[in-house]
Formats: structure tokens, C-alpha cells, sequence
């Protein structure tokens, strides 16, 4: 009995490669800008941004890092993260 499962496997992946880079290309066309999160908890954390997929590396209390603005609305609602207005 033969297996088509890599056909499928093969299609699914292209079929999701083409949809994600639709919805990069119309996202970074929205909105190219970045924003500034601070880090006020007391270790050190790492967060990625769902819509870029980028890692948010905050290494200790106070520190700031230049988010995509595609992933604000995620990284306001992250406990100890505030948003630097300016």
C-alpha cells in the first residue's frame, strides 16, 4: 500500500509558506515602526512576538528594547512589561 502523506505534508507547507508571506508583506506595509517596551520585574525574560515572530530579549529590570509595533497589542498584555510612551 503506498503513502501519499509526503505529497500532503509537501503541499501543506507550501500552501502556509505563501499564506504567512501574504500576510507579512500587507502587515509591514500597514506599519514599519517600533516601539520601546521596559522591563520592570526582577529577573530577566524573553518574549517573541506573535505577528513578526522576532524574540524580545529583556535582560534585567530596567531594561528597554525596540519592539515591532505589529506586536504591541500582545506585549501590553505581558505581566512586569510597560510600554515607553515618547
Amino acid at each position: 500500500m503506498s503513502c501519499c502523506g509526503k505529497k500532503r505534508t509537501s503541499l501543506k507547507e507550501t500552501m502556509t509558506g505563501q499564506r504567512f508571506d501574504n500576510q507579512r508583506r500587507s502587515s509591514q506595509a500597514a506599519t514599519g515602526a517600533a516601539l520601546t517596551f521596559e522591563y520592570i520585574g526582577s529577573t530577566a525574560m524573553t518574549v517573541v512576538g506573535p505577528i513578526s515572530g522576532n524574540r524580545y530579549r529583556f535582560s534585567g529590570p530596567g531594561a528597554r528594547v525596540d519592539v515591532d509595533a505589529r506586536d504591541r497589542l500582545s506585549l501590553v498584555a505581558v505581566p512586569n512589561l510597560r510600554e515607553v510612551q515618547g
